[in-house]
């Protein structure tokens, strides 16, 4: 099958320029926030990925079905109904780690590698760092550069 052609790629987008037009003044003021959480976990300077991910460093991955492509290592969306984190690691061995971590987070919703948060005010900013870390560690374990 080989490399298929997706819809979230990276782009020359500005960063700045996104988190600038983002709607929602409370929305764009959580973006910095994690953004530069994200900054500090990876030392990579962001870029956009597809119309509205901000991410961080890229992979190559191969499905079992033979699907190929790249994506962020890391990254984020500021969406209007909840700040999106996308927890690409699956944490694997370390799955512990995280449970002990999300319990401690506060109030989020999560998807299989997405963390939703209504309001940044609602979850523990030291711990969310801490997640995007395993995160990061699990991704640079599993896809070395």
């Amino acid at each position: 099958m080989g490399k298929t052609e997706i819809k979230t790629k990276a782009t020359g987008v500005s960063v700045a320029d996104f988190i600038a037009a983002v709607p929602s003044e409370k929305r764009r003021e959580e973006a910095a926030i994690v953004d530069a959480i994200h900054r500090r976990v990876t030392g990579v300077e962001p870029k956009m990925w597809g119309p509205s991910i901000i991410g961080y460093g890229s992979y190559d991955y191969i499905y079992d079905s033979g699907r190929s492509g790249t994506m962020c290592r890391a990254g984020f969306s500021p969406r209007k109904a909840a700040m999106t984190l996308y927890l690409m690691g699956h944490y694997e061995e370390r799955q512990p780690e995280a449970d002990a971590l999300l319990e401690k987070l506060g109030k989020y919703k999560n998807g299989k590698s997405c963390l939703y948060i209504n309001k940044l005010t609602d979850v523990d900013l030291n711990i969310l760092e801490q997640l995007v870390a395993l995160s990061w560690d699990v991704m640079n374990a599993r896809y070395p550069t």
